[in-house]
């Protein structure tokens, strides 16, 4: 039924120019510096908070809200989640976020245990 309507009705079907997949391929392509030319300032300070906290592996914050800063997906690999459940993982990252987190409309986190 599902993929009838959005033949019949493609207008109805909205799609994200951001997707699992895509996140997955450019977390593992590398991360991003915190003196990327194309980082935004909150996008630094993002990464510099992230990085003190975990050490992370891997680390990918991308404006994902059309480039007006509202919303940001992040994939972060670190050996400080290992042996935590997501839901635990999830919650130290917003819990390290939370004052970025109070200005801005959503966060999609994925995070990964090394």
């Amino acid at each position: 039924m599902l993929s009838l309507s959005r033949r019949v009705f493609p207008a109805l079907h909205t799609t994200r120019s951001f997707s699992y997949t895509a996140l997955i391929r450019n977390a593992t392509a590398g991360s991003t510096t915190p003196n990327d030319p194309e980082l935004t300032t909150r996008e630094q300070t993002i990464w510099t908070k992230l990085t003190n906290k975990f050490e992370p592996s891997q680390l990918q914050i991308q404006d994902v809200s059309g480039g007006c800063g509202t919303f940001y997906a992040i994939v972060i690999a670190s050996d400080k989640f290992t042996g935590l459940p997501m839901v635990k993982q999830h919650k130290l990252v917003t819990e390290t976020l939370k004052e970025e987190i109070a200005g801005i409309h959503g966060l999609q986190i994925q995070t990964i245990a090394k």
